[in-house]
């Protein structure tokens, strides 16, 4: 078994109440290979009708799951996790092929993501509430947890298979029905995933799966209905505005992963090569396609220099190519306006006096690829330090005080993740304090970890997934009064 052979003919369309089916119109739409173009498969597209199916679904199993014992739950996710980790080559190949990426990140990603299974497979036992004398006497307090209900999961294209793990692992330990609806560039992963977690022995309905080209419309059919509880989404602040505009009506829970402006600030004291083995981490994962990416490099000005001059040189000797093949480091962004975004920041920052070290250029072949960029003496109000860049590209831009540094790192409407290279435990202290973010990274250049709460602040959104509290958002409170005797 390996890449496409996870899925079944039948296991490309619609998973819907424990049963694979067309979509209603028998619609399909293409699934894209990044490396040259090509159509890997087509996968059903759900209408409205379909994305209804599949909410009455999630519905239906929703009071069984809901009273299923939780280590019942907790066993289906370590029954999934162990099954993933068992394919995880063949997990790893198809992600690589719909998405792009080296198989070694995904690899990595397969690792990533089984992880939150084994981990809220655990968590499953540990909801509880708590019981004590009212402070006046005369009467008891307890507190329940009751699941918040049916989900509606709208997954993005860069972690296929991690961003749908970390929102179904605490909702199945929870005891929430879903319904999942994956990225359209890359659906694949998703429905392999789907396929594991039935062979897991997850009930049919508690897990949906719908592939659509409709995304918008889909999301706000299920949305205006009242039955639907929850929603999850990773990906854009625009959208992420939209769908908090919808829930409104129906007064959804909300958790809100958006867009980010991750800074990475090395100070003068810092050791210098490790910081540019963080750089590397941060700005490379994913090809740069990462939401807590390092999109802007805020150097002291007395090693700014050295800083750049090595990141350049690890940056030019990295090889670009399809992900699938030996000796690739960096594979292809994910369509063609991904690449013409990319350069037109590049293209930008050099006009607005940017000094170009390595790369800067759409490589001459068949794909969507960029070469590893890297950017100095980039003007602090240049659109590329205020921009998403969603690509392989540094840009460098110094500072001459942590005031000052400080200060540009939280010059952004955004906050999810930022970086820090210094020696010093007290500035540790001080910028942990003072930076705007959900999420501060110190000397590391890699800050997930199923372990940790995941999540951003300001225009980056809200809620947290993973950790102790990645649980909490799936998890209502009742409050129960009892006489005293």
């Amino acid at each position: 078994m390996s890449g496409l052979d996870l899925l079944a003919p039948d296991q490309r369309g619609l998973f819907i109440g424990g049963a694979w089916r067309p979509a209603e119109d028998d619609e399909r739409f293409p699934v894209e290979d990044p490396a040259d173009g090509s159509v890997i498969t087509r996968v059903a597209d759900a209408s409205l009708a379909d994305a209804e199916a599949a909410l009455d679904a999630a519905v239906a199993a929703q009071a069984d799951w809901a009273a299923t014992p939780p280590r019942d739950r907790g066993e289906i996710l370590r029954r999934a996790f162990e099954l993933i980790t068992e394919r995880a080559d063949d997990f790893a190949e198809l992600m690589s092929l719909e998405m792009g990426k080296t198989l070694a990140e995904s690899r990595g990603e397969v690792t990533y993501g089984a992880e939150f299974f084994r981990w809220f497979s655990e968590e499953a036992v540990r909801i509880h509430g708590r019981w004590m004398q009212a402070p006046a006497g005369g009467s008891r307090l307890l507190t329940i947890r009751k699941p918040v209900g049916p989900c509606l999961f709208i997954t993005p294209w860069n972690f296929p298979l991690a961003m749908g793990t970390r929102k179904i692992g605490p909702a199945v330990a929870a005891g929430c029905t879903m319904v999942v609806k994956p990225a359209a560039q890359t659906p694949l992963s998703m429905l392999a995933l789907a396929a594991t977690l039935a062979e897991a022995g997850l009930p049919d309905g508690v897990l949906n799966v719908i592939t659509t080209s409709r995304s918008s419309e889909v999301s706000e059919t299920l949305q205006a209905d009242e039955r639907l509880r929850k929603v999850s989404f990773t990906g854009s602040t625009g959208v992420g505005k939209v769908l908090v505009r919808q829930s409104a009506d129906q007064l959804q829970r909300l958790s809100m992963e958006l867009g980010g402006n991750a800074p990475f600030l090395v100070f003068e004291d810092a050791d210098v090569d490790a910081a540019v083995d963080g750089a590397m981490l941060a700005k490379m994962r994913n090809i740069g396609e990462a939401c807590t990416a390092a999109n802007r490099f805020l150097v002291h000005e007395s090693v700014v220099e050295e800083f750049g001059q090595k990141l350049a040189a690890r940056m030019a000797a990295l090889t670009l190519g399809r992900g699938q093949d030996d000796g690739v480091d960096v594979g292809p962004l994910i369509e063609e306006k991904a690449v013409e975004s990319v350069d037109q920041l590049v293209t930008d920052a050099v006009h607005d006096g940017a000094r170009l070290l390595c790369g800067g250029r759409v490589p001459d072949r068949a794909g969507w690829f960029y070469e590893p960029t890297v950017l100095i003496d980039v003007p602090a109000d240049s659109a590329i330090n205020s921009e998403e860049i969603f690509g392989p590209v540094a840009p460098i831009t110094s500072f001459a005080s942590e005031e000052q540094a400080i200060e540009r790192a939280n010059d952004t409407v955004y906050g999810l993740a930022s970086y820090v290279y210094t020696r010093d435990l007290s500035r540790t202290i001080r910028l942990a304090e003072a930076l705007e973010f959900g999420m501060v990274g110190v000397n590391t250049g890699l800050l997930s970890n199923p372990a940790a709460p995941f999540g951003g602040v300001k225009a980056s959104g809200f809620g947290r997934e993973g950790g102790f509290e990645g649980i909490e958002e799936y998890l209502d409170t009742t409050y129960v009064s009892l006489p005293a005797g």
